[in-house]
């Protein structure tokens, strides 16, 4: 056995002792989701559980970001990073401990709370990593740092940590890590060189027409067929102006126009959401969008220009090549064949890459699998992965709570290792 294995083996000699309180955190966190920017709860419960490993603790960070940092000898500082929001999904998966939480949105509105992504997960490895470092200094040198961001959901958490000053309350970062429970077995860990996952951009259009009877059409502009036009050249943007080498998704998502059905009205709003992997391409795909719709409007004879919006612009996530091989390299030391390159990224987003970029630091992001193995097993026989596999963001998304979660803390502190 290297020293190296022999490190990790000696650190994850833990996993035992702490197992018992993952668990019961991970039902409790499951069962009390909080939306974006209202993580009180989980955040309480992440500093509680740091200061008692004997972390400092740094709170309020980006609203309820909690920070934990433990020295431990000269070395380079890693950085460990979790999300902790939740999502206005109610929940249908059945679980004795599943969310019956609602609350008011910030608009007002009565909504249903889930952890219908994993951040509870998410959440659980890191808490339990951070412990078994901090129970097992003898086996690594320098400075962990454990981060649990919130907002990932809004893509707004990461950057408000930033500006919130996170580079002046925690020391020099050298490599920060991530991951992310996905729907692959359980226990089986995947990585990806370069582009992991893609930009979103949300776009908000309004068009505008003129309202009238909907008995007498000649003396109205119809914003629904012009909106009705837009929705279908948009599709064209993809099929004809993006090579097909490149990875482009372009959504419309919502259309609202009109109040009754004989009354033709005066506006139409169309809500956009587009996925690219590099800037280039965004920039073209971003100005062909407005270009169909100002000439689409054109073209109906609408009395107004069209009023676009750009809002909730998610960042690319691209691996470090260099940290990504050092982490592979651990990886596959540790799980054997349990451990995967990706042949290709996910078209989800998502702003941990805020943070890293902000430090000057390389980052390298994975995924965590967290669905019962015998059930991927015979979906894919079956040809069924899409209909019988639930994905993130969906209300029957349920990991199962072992292996994922002794697996999803053994990658921190394996991924965590290759540098301390």
């Amino acid at each position: 056995m290297s020293e190296s294995s022999g490190r990790v083996t000696a650190v994850l000699d833990g996993l035992p002792g702490i197992r018992p309180w993952q668990e019961e955190l991970y039902r409790d966190l499951h069962q009390h989701p909080e939306l974006s920017h209202d993580e009180h709860r989980t955040a309480g419960l992440v500093a509680d559980r740091l200061r008692d490993c004997g972390y400092e603790v740094h709170t309020g960070i980006g609203g309820t970001g909690v920070v934990g940092v433990l020295r431990n000898g000269d070395g380079p500082g890693v950085l460990m990073r979790a999300d902790m929001d939740a999502l206005p999904v109610e929940e249908n998966t059945g679980l004795p401990y599943a969310s019956t939480v609602r609350v008011k949105d910030g608009s007002g509105k009565d909504v249903p709370v889930m952890h219908a992504c994993g951040h509870d997960v998410h959440v659980t490895c890191l808490l339990g990593a951070a412990a078994l470092l901090a129970q097992s200094p003898r086996q690594w040198n320098g400075t962990t740092i454990a981060l649990f961001q919130p907002a990932e959901e809004v893509g707004d958490g990461a950057r408000g940590m930033v500006k919130d000053g996170l580079a002046e309350a925690i020391p020099s970062v050298d490599v920060a890590l991530a991951q992310h429970v996905a729907p692959l077995p359980a226990g089986h860990v995947a990585a990806r060189r370069g582009a992991l996952a893609a930009s979103a951009d949300s776009m908000r259009i309004t068009v505008f027409g003129r309202g009238g009877h909907g008995a007498m059409p000649q003396a109205s502009i119809d914003p629904v067929v012009l909106a009705a036009m837009i929705v279908l050249r948009l599709q064209t943007i993809v099929a004809r102006e993006v090579a097909p080498a490149d990875t482009v998704v372009l959504t419309v998502g919502s259309i609202h126009a009109g109040t009754k059905s004989n009354v033709i009205s005066d506006r139409a709003v169309l809500e956009l959401n587009l996925r690219t992997y590099d800037q280039a391409t965004r920039t073209a795909v971003l100005d062909a969008i407005r270009r169909v719709v100002v000439a689409e409007c054109q073209a109906s004879g609408s009395p107004r220009e069209p009023e676009i919006e750009l809002y909730d612009h998610f960042p690319p996530t691209i691996n470090d090549d260099e940290v990504t091989d050092r982490l592979s390299n651990a990886f596959a030391d540790y799980f054997g064949e349990r451990f995967s390159m990706m042949s290709t990224g996910w078209t989800a987003s998502e702003d941990f890459s805020e943070i890293p970029n902000a430090l000057g630091a390389p980052y390298s992001y994975w995924a965590v699998g967290g669905t019962d193995e015998q059930l991927v097993r015979q979906a894919t026989a079956s040809g069924r992965i899409n209909q019988d596999i639930p994905v993130n963001h969906s209300p029957t998304f349920a990991p199962v709570v072992q292996p994922t979660l002794d697996v999803g803390t053994q990658t921190l502190v394996v991924a965590a290792l290759a540098w301390l």
